[in-house]
């Protein structure tokens, strides 16, 4: 059984904040792999602002190269564009691993917005990742109106794979100021940098 983490995005660019809160959280929660999982396109995000889907998973690939942290297009694989259904397809495909969903403390107070957000709670466990300047919001968030009942100590994160879902945990992990929006507005074509997609690493793509 491997204990894995998904961490869902755009990835628009990959930075290294991406990398040193995911590294983290692997310690964190005790984990044996971290999946990021480049969205082919964010239903709550302006299409206009994304970068060419390849550039976006060249650059996870650059930012995760030499850790755990394995980089997939397995969502634009499978067609899916809700990270519910995402979640279920990968779960059915690895049924002898045991997942737990990441997100940050800047993507709570949205989670409310997701398709079948309470779906997707109950099946798998989350951890949420601080953010500078997120705290306060990420517990005033409404979908903690109903997840405040099955929060769990940080403290005890790495048993994670005892909890029952829904299950939440809310991580305090080193603070990293780095914005993928502030990238992007010092640095507005970084994906030409990216035109020619890296050569796919077999040992980071999920089958």
């Amino acid at each position: 059984m491997r204990r894995i983490g998904l961490l869902g995005g755009s990835f628009n660019p990959a930075h290294r904040g991406h990398r040193r809160m995911s590294l983290a959280a692997m310690e964190a929660l005790g984990l044996d792999e971290l999946w990021w999982l480049v969205s082919p396109g964010n239903p709550l995000k302006p299409a206009q602002v994304m970068a060419p889907y390849s550039a976006r998973l060249a650059s996870a690939r650059e930012m995760a190269r030499g850790t755990r942290i394995r980089v997939s297009s397995i969502e634009s694989r499978l067609g899916t564009r809700f990270t519910v259904d995402t979640v279920t397809a990968i779960v059915r495909r690895y049924p002898t691993d045991r997942f737990i969903w990441l997100m940050g403390t800047d993507t709570l107070p949205l989670f409310h917005q997701w398709k079948n957000w309470r779906r997707l709670a109950r099946t798998i466990p989350i951890a949420v990742m601080s953010r500078p300047g997120y705290g306060g919001d990420a517990r005033a968030a409404r979908a903690m109106g109903w997840l405040r009942w099955f929060v769990h100590p940080a403290a005890t994160a790495r048993r994670w794979t005892n909890w029952s879902a829904p299950a939440i945990s809310l991580l305090r992990l080193p603070p990293d100021p780095t914005s993928a929006t502030r990238l992007r507005a010092l640095d507005p074509d970084w994906h030409r940098r990216f035109a020619t997609p890296l050569a796919r690493a077999p040992s980071q793509e999920l089958n």
